[in-house]
């Protein structure tokens, strides 16, 4: 009795004890959840000092906050990032391994540690830390690279400072010297003349590195960009002789200074003010402070680093707009200027800012279009055309450039301009012709007359004896067709079809692709466009050498040319003597990259079996498997042929026969279910199946009906398969109902309903 009572009070203590420690843990839980929106609220507050400049105030309130919660790295990670701009690196580097304790893959504490490290001269410490970012996270590739490159600039130059200060210990005549030019040019209110000679004689002295480190380690740059007189001379809008004299010897001195010099070009473009600064001398009215400014610029860009400290610290608008201004000389000076800005955006950094900030300078590229080609320098225009070509390529840039009717007009404008003498100004027709060719990809365009011009100006410059100029207007012209049925009626009666069918005949691979997507077009809408091509090309020929090339887009298109002249009575019966089912077949189910290869090869095979049934007959070896199966490759879509016994009661066109027939069907399923659709319902009778493992993409096709003849010759397509794939006045924008095949576009995500290719 006595061991059960025992028993029973052990058990009560023990659920009194498990009751306890749940209610400890439920209380310790509520304490978390309010100490952590406690510490959330002061972490906000830390980061608004911080953003003031405040960092102690801010190091205050990272430390309340982590009072409350003790394991919260992002206030260890800031804290120590406050600590790093007051100067403190050892308390910074503890609090970043206070963060990695919270979490050891915290690429925030390993960046900010770096930092501190680099700050304390432990060079090869601060790129373990940079290398670590890598290993926990790949994908930050791009930053680890330029804090690398940090670390290599600032250990060259402390080196260089090291060099220098021992020669100035040594007594070098030189490095004394650099130092007493220095001391004079900082004594305030003397003459501007007098600034001007000493910032001349020093910047001879600027002959090698350990004379540059001096003017950096001797506070140069501050001496020079914070002195009065100096400054009051760059900011003098007009300018006279002795302001320019002192403004130009400036510039002259920084060019020497920077020479070869990563840790001065870095001072000099950081330092406050500078930003706005070299924008502002580069727009001046004088020609001499533009030339040098210039000069200053180009040095820098020499370099990726130097390049990324213009792109992160000068005010890129007010320099895309001075460089754009030097298109106003006809000299070298406007090679020079496009060539920078051509460099600087090549740059990631600066494509992120373009799109950003194209609406502000969208109207000074438009300005450039406006130029008449007889009066600028045409190397330079091209260039400038060109980099707005390559920019265009970017598809966010690209749709607010094409939004801008402004822009397009001026585009149609300076093609205007430059026909007037096409061989004179080639060379900037060529260029814009490859910007309009990236803008047409974006669609809808700005309008439809102003689509109508663009391919009327294209027609004429088919008649150009320049082979780049024929391409580009073909491939110009291939995308603008598709936007309306006007315009390919207008290019039909201008002879489109004759000159794309030459094109393919005698061009290379990029003509040829822009001549057999516009046959494309041509034909997927206009059944003279159709008939023309038979006319030209008898025996298709020309069609079936493309079908057998190893390009993609050449196939795909010429696939859907050909399906597209299927539909003229009596033209499918040339081909019976040719190889085409077996190449179709190859296509419909080979391992394209673009299942439109697919799609179109195997469109085009239906349509050619419902023209001439007796190809009907050659699917059936070519086929043969006798059963229904998964798909065993591709993207969605089977197709196959089937033979079936069939019963019915009555004989009309489109309807089951009396008694007992044999029929074909052109059969499409979806993969994986395998489901008919729109087939017809299941009769008595045996069906045998021959299946071809051609597999494409998933679009819902509807299936054949059949005729109940009994020579089973003859497949009829069902009313809804012929009004989406074979009306004839199909959506002049290739609707999804029209399911017109794809015509490639480069660059150009299409939606997956929509097949259109360039």
């Amino acid at each position: 009795m006595m061991t059960c009572a025992l028993q029973s009070a052990d058990e009560i203590n023990s659920e009194a004890f498990l009751a306890s420690m749940e209610k400890d843990a439920k209380e310790r839980a509520k304490r978390r959840r309010e100490n952590k929106v406690l510490a959330d609220a002061l972490k906000e507050k830390g980061n608004e000092a911080f953003v003031r400049g405040d960092y102690e105030t801010a190091i205050l309130l990272y430390s309340e906050g982590l009072e409350k919660l003790k394991d919260m790295k992002v206030l260890y990670t800031n804290r120590a990032q406050a600590y790093i701009k007051l100067g403190d690196y050892q308390r910074a580097l503890v609090d970043c391994d206070w963060a990695l304790k919270c979490d050891e893959k915290c690429t925030k504490a390993y960046f900010h540690m770096g930092k501190a490290h680099l700050a304390l001269k432990n060079y090869s410490v601060a790129r373990e830390c940079y290398q670590k970012i890598l290993e926990i996270n790949p994908q930050l590739q791009t930053q680890v690279k330029d804090y690398l490159n940090q670390a290599d600039l600032r250990e060259k130059a402390d080196l260089q400072e090291k060099e220098a200060h021992e020669l100035l210990d040594s007594g070098r005549s030189t490095a004394v010297t650099t130092k007493n030019l220095l001391e004079t040019l900082s004594k305030p209110d003397q003459m501007p003349l007098f600034y001007a000679g000493g910032v001349e004689i020093l910047t001879e002295m600027m002959k090698d590195c350990t004379e540059r480190t001096l003017f950096r380690t001797h506070n140069g740059f501050s001496i020079i960009s914070e002195n009065e007189v100096i400054r009051r001379c760059f900011s003098t809008a007009g300018k006279d002789a002795v302001e320019e004299t002192v403004c130009v010897s400036v510039l002259r001195l920084w060019q020497a200074v920077c020479a070869g010099n990563e840790e001065n070009q870095r001072l000099l473009v950081v330092h406050p003010g500078t930003g706005g600064l070299l924008p502002s001398l580069l727009a001046s009215s004088v020609l001499t402070i533009r030339q040098q400014s210039l000069a200053l610029l180009l040095q820098l860009a020499e370099t990726e680093n130097g390049r990324s400290l213009i792109i992160s610290h000068l005010d890129l608008t007010r320099l895309l707009e001075a460089l754009l201004s030097f298109l106003d000389f006809s000299d070298k000076k406007a090679d020079s200027a496009m060539r920078l800005l051509t460099d600087l955006a090549l740059e990631e950094r600066f494509q992120v800012w373009f799109e950003a900030n194209l609406p502000g300078v969208l109207l000074a590229l438009t300005g450039v279009l406006k130029r008449d080609p007889k009066v600028t320098n045409t190397s330079a225009l091209c260039q400038c055309i060109a980099l707005m070509g390559n920019l265009s390529a970017e598809a966010a840039i690209r749709r607010q450039m094409s939004a801008s009717e402004e822009f397009g007009d001026a585009c149609l404008g300076l093609m205007a301009r430059c026909e007037e003498d096409v061989d004179l100004f080639r060379e900037v027709m060529y260029t814009l012709l490859g910007l309009m060719m990236n803008l047409c990809l974006q669609s809808p365009f700005v309008s439809e007359v102003w689509a109508m011009e663009v391919s009327r100006r294209c027609m004429s410059l088919l008649n150009s004896q320049d082979g780049g100029i024929l391409t580009r207007a073909a491939g110009v012209l291939s995308r603008t067709l598709s936007s309306s049925l006007k315009i390919i009626e207008e290019a039909l009666r201008a002879g489109v079809v004759k000159k794309m069918m030459k094109f393919l005949k005698t061009g290379g691979q990029t003509a040829s692709r822009y001549a057999v997507k516009t046959l494309a077009v041509c034909t997927n809408s206009n059944h003279e466009a159709r008939e023309e091509v038979i006319r030209l090309d008898k025996k298709f020929g020309v069609l079936m050498k493309l079908l057998s090339s190893e390009d993609e887009i050449l196939v795909g298109n010429a696939a859907l040319c050909l399906g597209n002249c299927m539909e003229v009575p009596h033209v499918a019966s040339s081909l019976l003597k040719t190889d085409i089912v077996q190449v179709l077949l190859k296509h419909a189910g080979g391992d394209a990259q673009k299942t439109a290869v697919q799609l179109n090869a195997g469109i085009a095979l239906g349509k050619l079996c419902t023209a001439e049934p007796r190809y009907l007959g050659w699917l059936v070896p070519l086929t043969s498997r006798e059963e229904w199966g998964e798909p065993s490759q591709g993207t969605g879509l089977g197709l196959g042929l089937r033979r079936t016994e069939l019963h019915g009661e009555t004989r009309s066109p489109g309807a089951l026969g009396a008694g007992r027939c044999w029929a074909r069907e052109l059969l499409l399923w979806r993969k994986p279910s395998l489901r008919k659709l729109g087939a017809l319902r299941p009769q008595p009778g045996r069906t045998k199946a021959f299946i071809w493992h051609g597999f494409v993409p998933c679009t819902l096709l509807p299936l054949s009906s059949v005729h109940s003849t009994p020579s089973f010759s003859s497949v009829l397509l069902s009313s809804s398969f012929c009004s989406s794939f074979f009306s004839p006045t199909p959506s002049p924008l290739l609707s999804p109902s029209f399911l017109s095949p794809l015509l490639f576009q480069k660059r150009l995500d299409l939606p997956l309903h929509f097949f259109a290719w360039a």
